[in-house]
């Protein structure tokens, strides 16, 4: 069904909302997404994953691997109110997306399941949540494949919050089944219906009794920000409903509780309970706009993503945090640089559909804004304003090298691969100087792998990808003197240069020193220059290959002609005498070492060592992670050469959520049988 939105206001007179839809991996966000698609009449029947017919995850790259790879938008009305939902990717390696959608939610709604294996996955998202303030609920789905009970499966996930998980619902059980729900707030029972709204029924003495205890749990839990419902509680006096979901709303908003609701999404089991939750309890754009803005403009449009589409060009995903907007209206980059909108669109999965205008609480495209990226804040009027609430860019773990596979594609590589790096904040584009290499670097093998599906499928681009080099470099271990002549006669004035050259080592990371002892005008001082400039460019590649560091060279002795000597003649003497005097200094191989600390579940601390002491690395000890509940941190030095698929073999050993950073630290002599593979995999040859 197509998405009819034209901006008009709001039956109930209410702003609308924004919703992100969160959770670990396969927890069923898209499918929870179609649901609530169903449930509100915007489709006209719920589509499944694994049939590749949801109106989330509908690019190719998402079908063909059965999972999302990016932001998927759908606005939805129930009972008056509008809300734009974003479906965000679970992976690990797609949670730079996630950080885009949430500097433009209200709330986030969390999906969860009853799977040990995926808390560690859950904490990343809640902790990103934690981070930036943002209110949050969680919908425990899948409850019909649950063989726990609520209590039991809250108590393993709880050590992935830093708040407490507070039930808002008791399931009723029927032959080991979930058939309905009892809500604690409002202290009614319903039955589900297979993709309907649930049914209200009478509570058993059983439930009741079951009711009963639970919801004291949760009162107690509001009640420690509460003093008046505690002392209510001690006296055994009942609260009033308006209360209860006063403080139940007031707390959600402020960050103090998660509250816990529970369901089915792939059979629409208590989505119409989250979405009346929804329509209640999502805070206005205003609490949004306080934490995004440090004032309060009457217009202010937070960018939270870029698309390139294929015909439509560049599209600015935007939240309009306050005033309104029309298609053509002038907008000023954070008071500055001036830009026209060129076509205004509501969201709803792949499509755009044009509208005429936008008002305050909608997520809408911009398009054509060239020179506006993810985070500008624009506004109406010029103001002056400067985002508080930015994601941080998650630091890439993995890096390609990569070319095109014709040479007159290369222009169009690089334009396609800064779209990519535009889209997607976590992907970057990065040249190694030392190496001549581009590289695509990103959060994993599967992030990468996407945006090379992307380069073919949406660019038409035929690329060729390989390990990056490691920046080796050579150095010396020994000291000699050097003698380098250039005597070239042909007709007329012929060439003539004559050094004599001290080479000796020096301590790491001193680099290259060049001085002169001359005397007497045995070499002219006008052609020092050029001998210096030979020196450095002999040195750009030693007898192993590499580049050559941490060497002082020092010019003592020479001779000249006074007609065929030369700049040039005297930058080919230096050469020749680094080129002799190197593989008498006992050349010796450099790799770069890096310091790396690895984030990674306490239970997994002691494969991740393995791991690192494996690839050479050399431990340095660990520690628990700061602010981290059952997560350590492991820091070690290793070399770059062992770092290029460590995160493949991480997230191998800790069910797909560790995660390094590396710093580089020194040069370290490499020898023995180690240099002779690095020299092999070079395709170089040792001296």
């Amino acid at each position: 069904m197509a998405n009819t939105n034209n901006g008009q206001a709001n039956s109930s007179g209410r702003e609308p909302r924004c919703v992100a839809l969160v959770g670990p991996f396969g927890s069923g966000k898209t499918s929870l997404l179609e649901a609530i698609l169903a449930r509100t009449n915007k489709v006209d029947r719920q589509g499944k994953v694994s049939d590749g017919n949801t109106i989330g995850d509908g690019s190719a790259e998402a079908r063909a691997h059965g999972m999302s790879v990016e932001l998927n938008f759908a606005d939805v009305e129930y009972l008056g109110d509008r809300f734009n939902f974003i479906d965000c990717p679970g992976s690990v390696e797609f949670l730079g997306e996630m950080d885009s959608a949430l500097s433009g939610a209200d709330l986030a709604v969390v999906v969860a399941e009853d799977d040990e294996r995926k808390v560690p996955a859950l904490q990343l998202i809640l902790k990103a949540l934690e981070a930036r303030a943002i209110p949050r609920v969680l919908f425990l789905n899948k409850i019909d494949k649950s063989t726990r009970r609520v209590r039991d499966v809250l108590n393993l996930l709880q050590p992935a919050s830093s708040v407490p998980l507070v039930l808002r619902q008791i399931p009723i059980w029927e032959d080991g089944q979930a058939t309905g729900f009892i809500d604690l707030a409002l202290e009614r029972a319903h039955v589900y219906h297979e993709k309907e709204p649930s049914t209200e029924i009478d509570m058993s003495d059983e439930d009741r009794a079951r009711e009963h205890e639970a919801r004291f749990t949760m009162l107690e839990h509001l009640a420690d920000h509460d003093d008046d419902l505690m002392e209510a509680l001690l006296e055994d006096i009942a609260p009033d409903r308006e209360t209860v979901f006063a403080d139940l709303v007031a707390e959600m908003q402020d960050g103090l509780i998660c509250p816990v609701f529970f369901g089915s999404g792939e059979h629409g089991n208590g989505v119409t309970r989250l979405l009346k939750a929804l329509r209640h309890e999502v805070p206005s754009v205003d609490r949004l706009k306080a934490r995004l803005l440090d004032a309060a403009p009457e217009s202010a449009i937070q960018v939270i993503k870029t698309l390139h589409t294929q015909h439509g060009g560049k599209v600015s995903v935007a939240r309009v945090l306050s005033g309104a907007l029309a298609d053509n209206d002038s907008l000023y980059v954070n008071g500055t640089t001036e830009a026209k909108v060129s076509g205004l669109f509501s969201l709803f999965g792949q499509q755009l559909n044009k509208i005429s205008r936008a008002s305050e609480g909608d997520l809408v495209g911009l398009g054509r804004l060239d020179d506006v990226q993810t985070g500008d804040v624009l506004s109406l009027k010029g103001s002056k304003l400067a985002a508080l609430d930015t994601a941080d860019t998650r630091r890439p773990v993995l890096a390609t090298a990569i070319e095109a596979g014709q040479r007159k594609d290369e222009v169009r590589l690089s334009a396609a691969l800064s779209k990519l790096a535009e889209e997607d904040g976590s992907l970057t584009v990065a040249q190694n100087q030392i190496t001549a290499e581009t590289l695509l670097c990103g959060q994993g093998e599967m992030h990468l792998r996407v945006a090379q599906e992307r380069l073919s499928g949406k660019y038409g681009l035929d690329v060729a990808v390989h390990a990056p080099h490691v920046p080796y470099s050579e150095t010396i271990r020994g000291s000699t003197t050097a003698r380098g002549r250039h005597k070239k006669q042909s007709g007329g004035h012929g060439q003539f240069g004559d050094v004599v050259l001290e080479i000796s080592p020096l301590p790491r990371g001193e680099g290259i020193q060049f001085t002169d002892r001359i005397t007497g005008g045995v070499v002219p001082k006008q052609y020092i220059a050029s001998v210096k400039e030979g020196v450095l460019e002999a040195l750009s590649q030693g007898p192993l290959g590499f580049p050559v560091v941490d060497l002082s060279v020092c010019l003592v002795d020479g001779s000249y002609h006074s007609v065929d000597s030369s700049d040039q003649a005297f930058k080919m003497a230096g050469i020749l005498a680094i080129r002799e005097g190197l593989s008498d200094c006992k050349p010796v191989l450099l790799e770069p070492i890096h310091k790396v600390v690895v984030a990674c579940p306490s239970d997994a601390t002691a494969r991740i060592n393995a791991i690192v002491s494996a690839r050479r690395g050399q431990l340095l000890g660990f520690d628990a992670r700061p602010g981290w509940s059952g997560w350590d941190e492991v820091q070690a030095l290793m070399p770059e050469a062992e770092i290029g698929d460590l995160i493949v073999e991480l997230r191998s050993a800790t069910a797909g959520v560790a995660s390094y950073t590396a710093e580089f630290d020194h040069m370290a002599e490499l020898s023995g049988k180690a240099a002779d593979q690095a020299l092999q995999r070079s395709g170089k040859q040792a001296a």
